[in-house]
């Protein structure tokens, strides 16, 4: 093994979220040695949330950081290894394998590498935005949202997770502004209906065809007030961009002590840039999907994704984890047709070494 390498895993999972947990238990039950690389964001998006209710196996709900640690701790009683690091750079290597370089410069290399890396929370990149983030702008509800206890609060969104923020938000605001762009809600239906039922309460305001546009305030006294647009036919940030329509736009300032972004994620995967992994649009990764096995796998082979960097779409804590069994698995039987067909990576051994 050359000297800048820490060590040669069978299998490294990026991601110690729900999706990179639950593959690490199959994994490790499978005696595949993974090594789990816990990223800029330990524990994932679940570690956010203090309420999981819809989680199979807990009638009476359970927390985020609680599900995610005892996870942790069924992972490693089966024998994976996690490590703090942030993976920076994936490659494929022409013996097969994958080269694996973490932030700090150590480097690693794998037969078989799962994506489990999650999504990170979008932001506006409106005036303000950077220097007001943790100090009155949050993109966590939960985290957060007890420290502006007693003010006026903006949440900036209209899928379910605006909706979750705005509605735990009640429990320490005044009252909750709800910033949409369009009229309809993106949202599930049960998520809408309580919402207007805090609506019907006086809790939470909404206000639709309104879109945020400046933060005002300062790091020492925090958010001030807010700018907001507004246009009956939504959208009113490209009407008011347009010389045709910008006059029919309301543009005003609002008063709230704190803002929180609740739009929507970007997949976590520009360390991936040197496999040549092909990804959507929107940079999630694409896999094979289907109703057979493989189903995880993406177009690099020995490459495989699971939860929120691949599902746009459904986005639950009980999906990412099956799809973390499924990478799993797939890893499984992908590595047992190298291993049969004798097209392991064997790392040199360096003369040193093997004579101690």
């Amino acid at each position: 093994m050359t000297d800048d390498v820490v060590e040669h895993r069978r299998l490294i999972i990026a991601g110690t979220g729900i999706a990179g947990l639950s593959a690490g238990i199959y994994a490790a039950r499978s005696n595949n040695d993974p090594l789990l690389i816990e990223g800029d964001e330990p524990g994932g998006q679940l570690t956010l949330t203090t309420d999981v209710e819809n989680y199979p196996g807990f009638p009476e709900g359970i927390s985020g950081p609680e599900l995610i640690n005892n996870m942790k701790e069924q992972a490693t009683k089966f024998g994976a290894e996690t490590r703090n690091g942030v993976i920076v750079d994936v490659t494929k290597e022409p013996a097969g394998h994958f080269r694996v370089e973490l932030s700090d410069g150590d480097v690693y290399t794998a037969d078989a590498f799962v994506t489990a890396s999650g999504a990170s929370a979008r932001t506006l990149g409106v005036p303000g935005e950077d220097e007001l983030m943790g100090y009155g702008l949050s993109t966590c509800a939960t985290c957060d949202g007890a420290f502006f206890r007693g003010e006026d609060m903006l949440v900036v969104g209209g899928g379910d997770a605006a909706m979750e923020e705005a509605n735990f938000l009640t429990k320490f605001a005044d009252t909750v502004y709800v910033a949409h762009r369009r009229e309809e809600f993106r949202a599930e239906d049960v998520w809408i209906e309580r919402t207007m039922e805090k609506v019907e309460d006086g809790e939470i305001e909404l206000l639709l065809n309104t879109e945020l546009t400046e933060i005002h305030g300062t790091p020492e006294d925090g958010v001030d007030h807010v700018t907001l647009v507004e246009h009956p036919d939504g959208h009113p940030k490209e009407k008011l961009e347009d010389a045709a329509t910008a006059d029919e736009v309301d543009e005003y300032d609002f008063d709230v002590g704190a803002v929180f972004f609740a739009i929507g994620h970007t997949p976590n995967t520009d360390f991936l840039e040197g496999t040549g992994i092909e990804t959507d649009d929107d940079g999630y990764l694409i896999t094979e999907g289907g109703r057979g096995g493989n189903q995880t796998a993406t177009g690099v082979e020995g490459l495989f994704g699971a939860g929120d960097v691949v599902d746009f779409h459904y986005q639950q804590a009980a999906t990412a984890s099956g799809m973390g069994v499924k990478a799993a698995l797939d890893v499984d039987e992908y590595l047992t047709e190298r291993e049969r067909a004798g097209e392991l990576y064997e790392p040199e051994v360096d003369a040193a070494t093997a004579d101690d």
